[in-house]
């Protein structure tokens, strides 16, 4: 735990991107984060429709956007600049600390180690996920808590890379450094900028013990739409795989893992799993050869929208919150 006198050295501030959240949800959010044994400057960067902004709950701060101005690094950089944090906690709005300790476990790394530039936390399944869903979680995140470094790479692959912004902390100092998130990207702001930070000499720390409690139960249709953005942007910043390694072989560890638990806890998915990775790797496929693909039919093909939306036809264009 920390030590009081760390805790009062360094400010905390934390950072919540919010579009139209589940209400039942959100306030359990809330409660918790209020609960938490860390002080932390809190601020909201809501994009919810006009007719649907949030009201700030007490000792929170607010910013209301507009929904095409969302983007997922630009937004989370922006957030940066109107905090003073000497630590930059990001969240969800639907990640749900575990317990009182959540973000005090998640930016203790940062008082061990000088050189470590960015954490996060483990992710659980949420109450009543299915079997699939909840495999996801738990082959991503793992119980032991690791450091990755340069020197992980050659060992790691592109796992050196992986991180999520549904529960991360950064260091003021190596954000930075590296420039901040990058503001033209699909969806990966977070893997890119974890990239840049290893690449740079930056420590990425994984904290096993630091929980919430995030995942989601996407159809089939979702499941496509994410992953062929998943490929646009491996296909827009193809010099993370020629660096770090290609995904497909961390994709057919992920699916011979899914089998062997799905055979444990519910066999009978295993179909739907087969399909559902079918599927996958085909919206992730033509995500990577997005530079053949009209725009009209991106849009169609895409979960976020907004990326591929012109700025002058932003105006008046209905959106739905991702």
């Amino acid at each position: 735990m920390l030590v009081e006198d760390k805790e009062d050295a360094f400010k905390i501030s934390l950072i919540i991107p919010v579009c139209s959240p589940d209400q039942i949800i959100f306030k359990k959010l809330i409660e918790s984060l209020l609960d938490q044994t860390v002080k932390v400057e809190i601020l909201l960067i809501d994009s919810s429709p006009n007719n649907m902004a949030l009201q700030a709950p007490p000792n929170m701060r607010i910013i209301k956007i507009s929904p095409y101005e969302f983007h997922h690094g630009q937004t989370r950089n922006m957030g940066v600049e109107k905090t003073d944090g000497d630590i930059i906690v990001f969240m969800t709005q639907d990640a749900l600390p575990c317990d009182n300790y959540s973000i005090e476990k998640l930016i203790t790394p940062f008082f061990e180690d000088k050189r470590i530039g960015a954490t996060y936390g483990r992710q659980l399944p949420r109450q009543g996920a299915g079997a699939i869903e909840a495999h996801s979680r738990l082959y991503n995140y793992p119980p032991v808590s690791h450091i990755k470094s340069h020197e992980d790479i050659p060992r790691l692959g592109i796992k050196a890379c992986f991180m999520s912004n549904s529960f991360s902390a950064y260091r003021r100092s190596a954000f930075l450094d590296v420039g901040g998130f990058s503001s033209n990207l699909i969806m990966a702001e977070d893997m890119h900028i974890a990239a840049r930070l290893l690449l740079k000499g930056w420590k990425i720390a994984y904290c096993a013990d630091a929980m919430v409690y995030h995942s989601h139960n996407y159809t089939v249709c979702q499941e496509f739409k994410r992953y062929f953005d998943i490929g646009v942007f491996h296909s827009q910043e193809a010099w993370i795989q020629e660096t770090f390694g290609k995904a497909e072989g961390e994709g057919k560890r992920f699916i011979l893992s899914e089998l062997r638990y799905l055979m444990r806890h519910n066999p009978f998915l295993i179909p739907s799993a087969l399909l559902r990775n079918i599927m996958k790797f085909t919206a992730y496929r033509l995500g990577k050869m997005e530079h053949w693909i009209p725009l009209w039919l991106k849009r169609i093909l895409s979960m976020h929208k907004n990326f591929w939306l012109n700025p002058h036809e932003s105006q008046g264009h209905k959106f739905v919150c991702k």
